[in-house]
């Protein structure tokens, strides 16, 4: 099965927070399938923590390490279909592009983030709860 994960599921899992063991059992043996900015938010992610201390340099290089280990299939996503998403949920382009793929892939989302939890039900996406 291929399932959509977003960002927020995979610095849980990158830094070890208590979703971490939950998040690994759903996710093995499925196909993990996400927008290619997902990198790109990885390292905004971490640079988030350094803000609030959370996370030291070397902590994030051993995070780098973990998430090139993860495999992943990077969608191209639909930048137009993304952008009525954005508009229709009231939401970041950033978020519409992993509803967007879970849309044109018919795949639940496994996500932490509620907002973007509650725009998929609002949408009719199938989620993972955590």
């Amino acid at each position: 099965m291929e399932i959509v994960i977003d960002t927020s599921s995979l610095i849980s899992v990158i830094v070890g927070e208590p979703e971490r063991k939950r998040i690994i059992k759903f996710t093995t043996g499925n196909t993990l399938i996400g927008p290619g900015s997902i990198p790109w938010e990885i390292g905004n992610a971490f640079s988030a923590m350094f803000k609030q201390k959370r996370l030291t340099l070397s902590e994030a290089e051993k995070g780098l390490s973990i998430f090139r280990g993860i495999p992943i299939r990077y969608i191209d996503p639909d930048f137009v279909k993304a952008l009525k998403l954005s508009q229709q949920a009231d939401i970041y382009a950033y978020d519409a592009y992993f509803l967007d793929c879970a849309i044109r892939h018919r795949a639940p989302l496994l996500t932490l983030d509620r907002k973007l939890m509650a725009s998929a039900h609002n949408l009719n996406v199938e989620t993972l709860e955590v």
